[in-house]
């Protein structure tokens, strides 16, 4: 579930179409300013802590 919402948040962030579009001033930026760094955090929260320290001393592993 939360590779599913990690997938949406990526697709929404690159997708040209948004909630609100782009062209409505100010409105159009804030979407993008809120949801996607929000979408985020939420991913980062929902993830097991042991798997992101996983993650980390693989990614020290590699550089």
């Amino acid at each position: 579930m939360v590779k599913l919402l990690a997938w949406l948040v990526a697709a929404y962030a690159i997708s040209p179409i948004d909630l609100i579009p782009d062209f409505i001033p100010v409105l159009g930026y804030l979407d993008d300013l809120i949801l996607v760094p929000f979408g985020i955090m939420l991913v980062l929260r929902l993830v097991p802590a042991e798997v992101i320290q996983r993650c980390r001393l693989h990614a020290d592993a590699i550089s």
